[in-house]
């Protein structure tokens, strides 16, 4: 989608001309990811003034998350959307396998979902991205401004009122009932309020890159997930590649890149010798990417006229592949919980804490639950000489079915997942 696109003229009288500026509306969103777009989507579908500001002059960046859940699909499917999104181009993950000496064992079982989508989708970030965006500029009070740099927050008596960003044509501000940072685990927004989060500590760092995907590789392989030594493998299915992610011990990059690309060619060819006869598209670190694995969470995610959602408030684990589910359920339970008070323009901050009751404690049980995975599996696999062979106990628990049924249904839908319309809250869906 060209970026012309993305910063429309305004349709309303109570939308601000681009150029201007010191803008108005009702709620500014900080961040283009999943979290920030829906939230974005979810409100100017109930009429409310809002922009959304991305750093970025467009949505195409590697190595982002592509795992779309259940979860996600039913909520587009209430708002109209999930077919529509399904006509492009994807990829359907029905479970998560993991290699062991035995053999393959299925440790996430999808298929047997109570859902319409008894599945993962995989596609790219950048096409849900666009997707998701022309969607919002169906809205005449929605606004999304690319290549927005926040520079700082405005505050008057001790609240939020906005912020100040740089564009193209110069530096603005951008005045707002509430201010949402959906910026991400590296958010301007929470280091410009002062917050800072408590973090854990995961054994492991992941060097993500790709390589070709050859006409007789499995359909649909879906994920699969390998032991090697001192390593594990992950294998994402994406049509015409594979997402490849060699799970490293925490820090351990630069020993890596100094063994040289012939030893992890070596490496993985151990692991996945099915590999071996395309490494050698794999000839520079440049075709990959680290990603510096954390987990962290804030005490408190909101101030007087300011919330943080998704990575901003609570950096997750690339453990299941929830982060972007996570995220775009803290857009949910924020809509629902503020669409009035931004509607009658009486925002308080027992609004704000409200969003974060609702959402603090399912995400504190999943990153408990991807805390245990670290310490019980990775750790261990990272530590060993040897590929993992994972105890008899763990291995007869996985062969139960439903074991991979509840841990699929912990990856596809998480704790106490949000849908429009939930409890007492305003529906989302008109």
């Amino acid at each position: 989608m060209a970026v012309q696109r993305l910063t429309p003229q305004p349709q309303s009288n109570d939308v601000p001309q681009l150029h201007e500026r010191v803008q108005q509306t009702t709620c500014c969103v900080v961040g283009g990811g999943p979290g920030g777009m829906v939230l974005t989507l979810l409100l100017a579908r109930q009429g409310i003034p809002v922009t959304l500001l991305e750093a970025h002059t467009d949505f195409d960046r590697d190595f982002r998350g592509n795992t779309i859940s259940p979860a996600v699909m039913e909520l587009l499917d209430q708002l109209g959307l999930a077919e529509r999104l399904l006509e492009q181009r994807h990829v359907k993950i029905h479970n998560f396998t993991v290699q062991t000496g035995s053999g393959p064992l299925v440790f996430a079982d999808f298929t047997r979902l109570n859902t319409r989508y008894p599945f993962i989708t995989m596609l790219p970030q950048v096409h849900f991205l666009d997707f998701l965006a022309a969607e919002v500029l169906r809205y005449p009070h929605a606004r999304i401004i690319m290549g927005a740099t926040v520079q700082g927050l405005i505050e008057e008596g001790g609240v939020v009122r906005g912020v100040r960003y740089q564009s193209h044509d110069g530096e603005h501000e951008l005045r707002a009932l509430l201010t949402v940072g959906a910026d991400g685990r590296f958010s301007r927004l929470r280091k410009l309020a002062g917050l800072q989060p408590r973090a854990s500590s995961p054994p492991m760092d992941v060097f993500w890159f790709r390589l070709p995907r050859h006409p007789d590789d499995p359909e649909s392989a879906g994920a699969l997930f390998r032991f090697g030594p001192q390593s594990l493998l992950v294998l994402m299915d994406h049509f015409d590649y594979w997402d490849i992610g060699y799970i490293i011990a925490k820090g351990s990059y630069p020993q890596l890149r100094a063994a040289g690309l012939p030893a992890l060619r070596r490496a993985i060819t151990r692991i996945a010798p099915e590999l071996a006869d395309r490494l050698q598209h794999l000839t520079s670190w440049q075709q990959g990417a680290l990603l510096s694995v954390e987990s962290n969470h804030l005490a408190q995610w909101f101030q007087p006229g300011l919330l943080l959602i998704g990575d901003a408030a609570h950096v997750m684990s690339p453990v299941g592949g929830i982060g972007i589910n996570y995220a775009i359920q803290d857009a949910v339970a924020a809509a629902q919980q503020l669409s009035v008070p931004l509607q009658t323009g009486r925002l308080s901050l027992r609004d704000l804490r409200a969003v974060q009751r609702r959402r603090e404690w399912p995400t504190r049980i999943i990153q408990a639950i991807q805390g245990l995975a670290h310490q019980r599996i990775v750790r261990m696999a990272l530590a060993s000489a040897e590929p993992l062979c994972l105890p008899r106990l763990l291995r007869l628990a996985l062969r139960l079915p439903w074991t991979s049924r509840i841990i699929g249904r912990l990856i596809a839908f998480g704790i106490a997942p949000m849908r429009p319309g939930d409890r007492e809250s305003p529906q989302l869906v008109p």
